[in-house]
């Protein structure tokens, strides 16, 4: 968060405990004008620093109750292209390049088993993946994709 105000991190940090309160509640707990608060606001959706907003919602509630992190070796000269590719997938909920082993960590969540192993067979079907490792989440402790300032 280098080259950002002081008040910009503020900001950030109040959208993540709760996006949705009113800009009047917001500015009175920063102590900044309404105008002040939308002007920063909108300078950081322009400058893509706040990207969206969303819910937090519980993927288990949903029925997700399996999540897997699955390690990618893609063919020589076409990780981009796979990562793009499985970055569609519906159930797909994180794609990192990074280095190591292994070229891409998939994080994705399923209802059952059965749709696992759909998933992982569509990727070595691929053709531009020369193998997969993947891993079963046992417990999680932490998931908060939130970054607060």
């Amino acid at each position: 968060m280098e080259g950002l105000k002081e008040t910009d991190k503020k900001i950030i940090k109040e959208l993540g405990v709760n996006c949705r309160r009113s800009l009047r509640t917001m500015s009175r707990k920063l102590g900044i004008s309404v105008t002040t608060l939308s002007k920063r606001i909108g300078q950081m959706e322009k400058g893509g620093i706040i990207q969206g907003y969303s819910a937090v919602i519980d993927p288990e509630k949903l029925g997700y109750d399996l999540t897997a992190a699955i390690e990618i070796v893609a063919s020589k000269g076409k990780l981009i292209e796979v990562e793009k590719e499985i970055a569609k997938n519906h159930n797909v909920f994180a794609v990192y390049d990074m280095t190591g082993e292994t070229d891409a960590l998939v994080l994705a969540r399923f209802r059952k088993r059965s749709d696992l192993n759909a998933f992982v067979k569509s990727l070595l079907a691929m053709g531009t993946i020369e193998r997969t490792n993947t891993h079963i989440v046992l417990n999680i402790m932490k998931s908060d994709p939130r970054i607060m300032a």
